[in-house]
């Protein structure tokens, strides 16, 4: 990430304001992003890698989920470019609830911790992107600008993975009886007779499953889902 300082003269269509002392510009007209993170050198650097694009105006800077709550009601910034892990609130909760507070707010976290379970439960809070710390100052902007059109954005890699959680999240207990029925080879006819369904109705069964589960074929499905724990291949 690059922060290098950026230093312009005020001028056009501009105001400064000040934080610690520190002189800043706001820009009219441009995305207005609030950052909230618990490092005073991340929330600086972010500000001056923000600040150096024309259309992007720093409105705010804090340091904790309450802060933040309360800074959205004041500014009713465009973007909240928020740390996933923070004091006294955790990122998921301070998401939807900044949500309730500005329902139409872009939230994108921009975070050091990569688990599955923090991507799942950020996104499923609200979060409309998910990067991390590592990114290239050009993406963090390029995925502000995105945000703020209320597109997603989420790394490949990270897309990947969420796709899989969600498929892992939503296959129905029907779904896991018929790939457990699957993984013992039975063909989509035999589903149905051992289940007193339809053949039809197997069959959507076993594509839902695919699709869930991100696989190719049968065989993928039913490693995955056993990599996965979802399901056991009685001995």
């Amino acid at each position: 990430m690059n922060m290098r300082p950026d230093f312009r003269t005020l001028g056009g269509n501009t105001t400064a304001w000040h934080d610690s002392g520190v002189s800043m510009v706001k820009r009219t007209n441009a995305i207005k992003v609030l950052i909230v993170d618990d490092h005073p050198v991340v929330r600086l650097g972010l500000r001056t890698m923000l600040e150096s694009e024309e259309h992007i105006s720093v409105t705010g800077m804090v340091e904790s989920a309450k802060e933040a709550l309360a800074e959205v009601r004041k500014s009713q910034p465009d973007v909240v470019l928020m740390d996933m892990r923070m004091p006294e609130m955790e990122g998921p909760e301070a998401i939807a609830q900044l949500r309730r507070i500005q329902p139409d707010i872009r939230i994108l976290v921009l975070t050091n911790y990569e688990a599955d379970d923090d991507i799942f439960r950020a996104i499923q809070a609200g979060a409309m992107g998910y990067l991390l710390k590592s990114t290239p100052q050009a993406e963090i902007v390029h995925a502000v600008e995105m945000v703020n059109e209320n597109q997603r954005c989420v790394p490949a890699h990270i897309k990947e993975r969420l796709l899989e959680m969600i498929g892992r999240e939503e296959l129905s207990q029907r779904e896991l009886e018929v790939l457990t029925l699957v993984a013992l080879g039975l063909t989509n006819k035999e589903i149905a007779q051992r289940l007193f369904i339809s053949d039809k109705t197997a069959r959507n069964h076993v594509a839902s499953c695919l699709e869930k589960l991100c696989a190719n074929d049968r065989t993928e499905a039913v490693t995955t889902a056993i990599k996965r724990g979802l399901i056991r291949v009685p001995d």
